[in-house]
């Protein structure tokens, strides 16, 4: 019984262990450059259009393995319309903003409908979507690049920072205050969310795991907060893009966890047949994947040109695969049903974090995506090898 348990917590905390190796890996190949306030900045803004596909990802994967092929291409069309808009119709931004985020969810509808209710598979359909969206984003720009330099308030909007800084009793130079203050904030609201689940849970009569290892949980992941935060704060502190982040992870992390609508996506992916026999529209859960991930391009096409000070045709190139491997290296399964927005979040880091390190390694960018095929390949096997009780060969 005893090992059956240890199992099971080794299982649920493996990326996590990974993650800290390899980071630990990184920060030893680097000389701990990785882990410089300017390099961890740097991370969270390279990455954050991974952050939010991926969670938009998840959805469509939840409903048995299904993914968007389009995401890479939906992201540069609607840049390239907010950029056009903004720079040569002069649109007032926020109008700029509200037409890119209806011109993806009409996207993610136009595909939904496709998907849920002609039942045309999704890697169809969005292959000709990541092919058409390619060609109207040329269209669009006309082949050319459009700065939006000086559209000062768009870039801050979606990838500027929080300035308020205090005197670094420690060091020298400033810390962001700013920064530090929203670190404090964040762990205040896990460890009374985390707390109260626990109460909740013993409360019901089912969970019977150890004072000691929730404990021990709360402390690591606070001071993984407050150390991140801190090294943050050391430098620009918090860049505007990962507050549109944690909003994203926030509200679909409590969607897919506490709500009846998110329930529908697991039951989808785990029986779709039974799902809707017990009444749910099968059906509409596809659609509102779709139409969801269509809107989440978007938002990530705006943090995109936001980082970029500009839009290009060539904007969001395998952008798709990014949050598709996110997905899987945080342990959603290829099958359906199974994965949880923290778990595509540490996918997600986990990907980052191999990027950058390679790079401050000076790795070869063919070497970097032969590395990345690989855990991508890693962290599928180790899902279907662990459902089958640990079999590598399938039976008959």
């Amino acid at each position: 019984m005893e090992k059956t348990k240890n199992t099971d917590i080794i299982k649920k905390y493996t990326m996590i262990i990974v993650l800290a190796l390899i980071l630990s890996f990184f920060a030893w190949r680097t000389g701990g450059a990785i882990l410089l306030p300017m390099n961890v900045s740097s991370l969270i803004s390279q990455n954050a259009y991974v952050f939010i596909l991926a969670t938009g990802m998840l959805l469509c994967i939840l409903t048995g393995g299904n993914i968007d092929l389009s995401v890479g291409s939906v992201v540069c069309f609607v840049g390239a319309i907010g950029a056009v808009l903004m720079v040569n119709f002069k649109v007032n931004m926020y109008l700029a903003i509200l037409a890119m985020a209806l011109v993806g969810t009409l996207i993610g509808a136009w595909q939904g409908f496709w998907i849920a209710f002609v039942r045309i598979p999704p890697f169809i359909v969005t292959l000709a979507g990541m092919l058409v969206f390619r060609g109207l984003s040329n269209v669009v720009l006309n082949g050319m690049t459009v700065s939006i330099k000086e559209q000062e308030a768009f870039v801050n909007l979606f990838g500027g920072g929080a300035n308020c800084y205090i005197p670094d009793f420690f060091g020298n130079g400033t810390l962001n205050l700013t920064c530090l203050l929203a670190g404090f904030l964040a762990v205040g609201i896990f460890l009374f969310l985390q707390i109260r689940s626990c109460r909740e849970r013993r409360r019901k009569g089912y969970d019977r795991s150890g004072a000691f290892g929730f404990a021990l949980k709360l402390s690591v992941v606070s001071a993984a907060v407050l150390a991140f935060t801190w090294r943050l704060s050391q430098h620009k502190g918090i860049p505007t893009v990962l507050i549109w982040v944690l909003i994203v992870v926030l509200i679909y992390g409590y969607l897919t966890s506490n709500t009846r609508v998110g329930r529908y996506f697991y039951a989808v992916g785990g029986n779709e047949k039974a799902t809707r026999l017990s009444g749910i529209n099968t059906n509409r859960v596809y659609f509102l994947a779709y139409l969801n991930m269509g809107f989440l391009a978007a938002l990530a096409g705006m943090v995109t040109i936001a980082r970029m000070t500009s839009a290009q045709p060539t904007y969001g190139q395998s952008y798709e695969m990014d949050a598709i491997g996110a997905c899987f290296i945080g342990g959603a399964s290829a099958y359906g049903g199974i994965g949880t927005v923290p778990g595509v979040i540490i996918g997600a880091v986990l990907m980052g974090v191999i990027n950058l390190g390679m790079s401050l390694m000076g790795v070869d960018q063919n070497m970097q995506k032969v590395v990345k095929g690989l855990v991508l390949l890693a962290a599928v096997i180790f899902d279907v090898v662990s459902k089958r009780g640990g079999k590598l060969i399938a039976g008959n």
